[in-house]
């Protein structure tokens, strides 16, 4: 790592929904029984000149996240990581439970539409990824004035926000690099925001 603090983040194991490519938001899906096999196979990353010991642990309180962590953490004889509200899943509202295949099928036009909005893209009862980087970013911003380096537990959608927020994304179209499930994404946080460091470093040895 370089000057600043590391924040490492990856998203939960797969569950029942990650198959069936449900919106989950903020349903509280359990990781399925393949998921939780998958996890307990998941390995920090060696990085050298990187020391992970003195990182602390952070988890969504969404079941799926909290199983993640405890597996992990139970592996490595560690302690339950604490859970923090700002890492919960994008609320998806009415929308929670369809696939983004249905929608687009359902909406058509007006579907293309309400996404080309980016960053304010927010469906019926939820919330848009500029919402959910706020609340992020608090997270983010409390763990600099602390100066302690951190592993999250959380989401895809919190991933991404932290990640356009990083490289200077728009939320429209494909994202400049495809985030990987199954990998830890490393990020510098100075003073300035969040920056990439290392994206898609596989959990599995």
């Amino acid at each position: 790592m370089t000057a600043g603090i590391g924040i490492a983040l990856l998203r939960h194991g797969p569950t029942e929904w990650t198959a069936a490519r449900r919106l989950q938001g903020r349903t509280d899906v359990p990781l399925s029984p393949e998921g939780r096999a998958v996890v307990a196979r998941w390995r920090l990353p060696r990085i050298d000149g990187l020391d992970w010991s003195g990182w602390s642990w952070r988890t969504s309180p969404l079941l799926r996240c909290r199983e993640t962590a405890a597996i992990m953490l139970r592996s490595m004889g560690l302690p339950a990581a604490e859970t923090d509200d700002r890492l919960i899943e994008r609320g998806f509202g009415d929308w929670e439970g369809e696939t983004l295949a249905g929608l687009r099928e359902r909406y058509g036009p007006d579907m293309a539409e309400w996404e080309a909005q980016g960053w304010d893209f927010r469906p019926p009862g939820g919330e848009s990824p500029q919402d959910v980087l706020q609340r992020s970013m608090g997270l983010l911003q409390e763990m600099l004035q602390h100066g302690r380096s951190m592993i999250a537990v959380t989401h895809r959608s919190v991933i991404r926000a932290i990640h356009a927020r990083a490289c200077g994304w728009d939320m429209l179209g494909r994202p400049p690099v495809k985030l990987a499930d199954g990998c830890i994404h490393l990020f510098r946080l100075d003073a300035t925001g969040p920056a990439v460091e290392r994206l898609n470093l596989p959990l599995t040895p």
